[in-house]
């Protein structure tokens, strides 16, 4: 098996929780390295923004070009927000897993959501046919490619928990290793989900609203915690507050709370680090 998909399932074996950040530039990356944590993640969103685009708007080809040179900027495993496999079919879905191991990726997470305002979830047989062919496909690899499955009805208004429940119950059983609801709200909720469940379940952390520790997500279940957009959405609110200054004010106050200029040149200097 290759060594980072090793290192990227042994952190979802091992006790407790753990976090796995999501930077959108080699940049982000190498900070994030540095910080000590132990994988990385892409985030769709962040990768959108820095090239001007809303979400969901760049190809399977640049999403890939970007999963590469954030695999070769640190030697940490990545996995990938891959959206909903840029593409309708279960077909779809495992090319894109496919091109994700080629690209050297160590996981990647695929969405039941269609990139349709007007009926943005997919039927369930449906999108239980991707997992599944997207878990053929991991099943296919030489080297234990991580697929996450990720239920999207709570980020487009669909609050039965039941449901969404019984879609990541069945894409645990069609194959997928990681399960993943982004917008659970409270720990109780977060209980629930991971006791219905018998593989690893991701959070999200970074959604406003509350947000636990890591210590609270691990004794409510929890393996592993992203945090999606929110450090892109950070950095670009920094930048836009920064600006509004200047434009409304004339004054120049944000500089205060730029970091250093060798404190940020010191996390590329510095080799990456390297992987346990």
């Amino acid at each position: 098996m290759d060594a980072r998909v090793a290192a990227f399932r042994a952190l979802h074996e091992a006790p407790g929780a753990f976090v796995i950040p999501n930077p959108w530039d080699v940049g982000t990356a190498r900070i994030l390295a540095a910080m000590g944590f132990r994988a990385l993640a892409t985030t769709s969103a962040g990768l959108a923004f820095s090239w001007g685009v809303p979400d969901g708007r760049l190809s399977c080809a640049a999403a890939l070009d970007h999963c590469r040179e954030i695999v070769g900027a640190t030697p940490l495993p990545v996995s990938a927000d891959l959206e909903r496999g840029f593409g309708d079919s279960p077909e779809s879905v495992a090319e894109t897993v496919r091109a994700a191991a080629e690209a050297g990726l160590a996981g990647c997470s695929i969405e039941d959501h269609t990139g349709r305002r007007d009926d943005p979830i997919y039927d369930f047989g449906l999108a239980v046919e991707r997992i599944a062919a997207g878990a053929e496909a991991c099943r296919s690899l030489p080297h234990g490619f991580v697929l996450t499955a990720r239920c999207e009805n709570l980020l487009w208004g669909r609050t039965d928990l039941d449901d969404t429940i019984r879609r990541l119950q069945a894409f645990e059983k069609a194959g997928a290793d990681v399960l993943y609801a982004p917008g659970l709200r409270d720990l109780e909720t977060i209980r629930t989900v991971c006791g219905a469940l018998t593989k690893p379940v991701n959070v999200v952390m970074g959604l406003s609203g509350a947000t636990f520790s890591v210590a609270e997500l691990a004794e409510a279940g929890v393996k592993r915690i992203s945090v999606g957009s929110a450090l892109a959405r950070l950095a670009y609110g920094a930048v836009v507050k920064a600006a509004r200054e200047i434009a409304a004010q004339g004054t120049f106050g944000f500089s205060d709370d730029a970091m250093g200029f060798a404190e940020i040149e010191a996390f590329f200097t510095e080799p990456p680090m390297a992987a346990p």
